[in-house]
């Protein structure tokens, strides 16, 4: 059963009708497809492009852009690292990760490294610096769909996302020409409050639906794939789920082909407590989570399951 495409033209037009769709999709499935969204093609081409050039090049100058201790939060985290919670096996996949840059000497310097950008690609800053910007905002007005759909103010998450610890990644999955053991990503769930995703237009990505059945997610081209964290999940206390998802390692007739997308990660600010929503509680649904956590020690938690810290 195919996603039902969410028209994001419908945000302006007829936002009750927009969150209610967005909302719906997100309790049935944790994922929804946003069509009709206004981030520029060209800058996204632009993006993709710069990111196709740095995987390009030499597996030496990769890695001179690779931070060590920094739980691969900024910069290149090469092939072989990133393994699924519970996994056996690593990813088939390498990445870069572009972060906020924060005023000079803000108390979040300690935790939201600045970024590092590479110089052998002249566009990669301005493009993928760009991209980061329109994601971050696009990312906020779901958010504002999301808050109307669960009863809240609008604005109930400007606050806990300003300044939050969002990232863009840039995605490489390199031929795959075998069926496993390793998979282009393994069965996960995302670590963030929502994701929003651009390139799965190629074919692999799949979530667990309820019954256990793995779904293709197809979305139309030019489309956002938007998925559930665990923060949202933990946050709303399940009413919004946060779905196992995979990437498999393609088809046949795909198998010599790479495979490129870029994941927007919009985080919580480090500081901002996760604590269960009053509304998302009830006899039938009692509190999952009495103890609250900040958005950070969570993270923390995370990234060392996932062998990036």
């Amino acid at each position: 059963m195919a996603i039902a495409p969410v028209s994001f033209h419908a945000y302006g037009r007829d936002f009750d009708g927009f969150a209610r769709d967005l909302g719906q999709s997100f309790e049935r499935y944790g994922f929804a497809v946003v069509a009709d969204h206004d981030l520029d093609p060209a800058l996204i081409a632009r993006a993709a492009a710069a990111a196709k050039a740095f995987f390009a090049l030499p597996e030496a100058i990769k890695l001179h852009y690779k931070i060590p201790g920094g739980g691969g939060q900024r910069g290149y985290t090469p092939f072989g690292i990133e393994t699924a919670k519970g996994a056996e096996h690593f990813d088939l996949k390498e990445f870069w990760h572009a972060g906020r840059d924060l005023p000079d000497g803000h108390p979040y310097g300690g935790v939201m490294p600045g970024n590092v950008w590479p110089v052998e690609i002249a566009d990669f800053h301005a493009a993928v610096g760009g991209l980061y910007d329109g994601l971050d905002r696009l990312g906020a007005r779901l958010l504002h769909a999301i808050a109307r759909h669960l009863g809240l103010a609008d604005d109930y998450f400007a606050a806990p996302t300003h300044l939050g610890n969002s990232i863009l990644r840039l995605l490489h999955y390199p031929p795959a020409p075998f069926d496993g053991p390793n998979v282009r990503a393994g069965a996960h769930e995302d670590i963030n409050a929502i994701t929003l995703l651009l390139g799965a237009e190629e074919a692999g990505l799949e979530l667990k639906d309820r019954d256990g059945r793995w779904l293709a997610v197809d979305p139309p081209e030019g489309s956002v794939v938007c998925n559930i964290g665990d923060m949202l999940q933990r946050l709303t206390n399940h009413v919004l789920p946060s779905t196992t998802h995979r990437v498999v390692n393609p088809a046949p007739e795909r198998r010599g082909v790479a495979r490129y997308s870029m994941p927007f990660f919009l985080h919580f600010a480090p500081d901002f407590e996760i604590e269960t929503l009053p509304g998302c509680m009830s006899a039938e649904r009692p509190d999952r989570y009495p103890q609250p956590i900040t958005a950070q020690a969570y993270l923390d938690r995370r990234l060392r399951e996932i062998k990036l810290a």
